[in-house]
């Protein structure tokens, strides 16, 4: 029998009520990074969605540059199929050929299509990419909310300054910002060093963590004698996995205290701890159970200062 979870959390400001933890989807359709097609299919995907279900999950992140469209279009199909209402976010990537706020409708529509849906519960600026100002975004993401083509309005990858911004520019059409989606873990921790964490709490917003067991890392499989295959071996070389060995260790040892806890759900509880909305990949039912595996239960206050502690090691290191 799967874990399960009944409870709620309300989307920033709003009334839309989500799961503590999500599932992101980067990874179905996506094969540049993550090997769609080869190490996982559509079969899969389709078995982790239904287990997500299963378990009480109901909240999915996709976006349009998520295997050039196929990640919208296998979720939508799947949510038809289950009939089942989730919530959904999505995100618009402001590419700099695209020069003028008429772009986001014209590709948020774009999404509905693939999603099959009439309205996104969040829509959220994938980067605060120049040269339209991010005024003029969030005025477009205004128009989308007025179309009620949107419920809500979400960034990602802003930093302290640039949410501000957002956030302003929102409020001036009547539009509560409703939440920022950044990569966040323990062995990448900026949010909680340079002000959006801090901001998060002080506007009532929504933190959401991407890659919340960095890209594989934190879930142990990975050693300096094993190291993760594709572009992720690139990313995290053999000196880096080395030095991640003794914070992973002390994460084996306090998953085991909580009776046996993976260090996966470890690093997922340790950012629910923080206030945080992890959103970890899932590619197969497997993956599922195991992020399902982070909730019901909470890191002492002593066992998130030592992770704090062993991850600015490797942090400075």
């Amino acid at each position: 029998m799967l874990p399960s979870t009944t409870e709620r959390l309300l989307l920033g400001n709003t009334d839309i009520a989500i799961s503590p933890l999500g599932i992101g989807t980067w990874a179905w359709g996506d094969k540049w990074m993550w090997g769609y097609g080869k190490s996982h299919t559509d079969a899969d995907i389709r078995a982790a969605f239904d287990a997500a279900l299963a378990a009480g999950i109901n909240f999915f992140d996709t976006a349009e540059v998520y295997g050039l469209g196929r990640s919208e279009r296998l979720l939508g199909q799947l949510i038809r199929e289950s009939g089942q209402s989730v919530v959904v976010a999505s995100k618009f990537m402001p590419f700099p050929f695209w020069l003028t706020r008429h772009a986001l409708c014209r590709e948020l529509r774009g999404s509905l299509k693939r999603l099959g849906m009439t309205q996104v519960d969040l829509y959220q600026m994938h980067f605060p990419l120049p040269p339209v100002p991010i005024e003029t975004w969030m005025d477009a993401m205004a128009d989308a909310v007025e179309a009620r083509l949107v419920r809500a309005v979400g960034v990602s990858n802003y930093n302290q300054a640039q949410m501000e911004r957002a956030h302003r520019a929102l409020a001036r059409r009547g539009i509560r910002l409703a939440s920022n989606q950044v990569f966040y873990s323990l062995l990448h921790r900026d949010p909680e060093f340079n002000g959006v964490a801090q901001l998060c709490k002080d506007l009532n917003v929504t933190l959401i963590a991407y890659s919340p067991l960095e890209k594989g890392i934190l879930t142990g499989k990975y050693t300096p004698d094993n190291p993760p295959p594709g572009m992720r071996k690139r990313i995290y070389n053999r000196e880096y996995l080395q030095k991640t060995q003794p914070l992973l260790e002390i994460m084996h040892d306090i998953g085991e205290a909580h009776g046996g806890k993976t260090a996966a759900q470890v690093a997922l509880n340790w950012l629910i701890c923080k206030g945080a909305v992890p959103i970890p990949g899932a590619k197969n039912q497997r993956q599922v159970v195991s992020n399902i595996g982070a909730l019901g239960w909470r890191l002492t206050d002593d066992e998130v200062a030592i992770l704090d502690e062993l991850s600015l090691a490797v942090r400075k290191s």
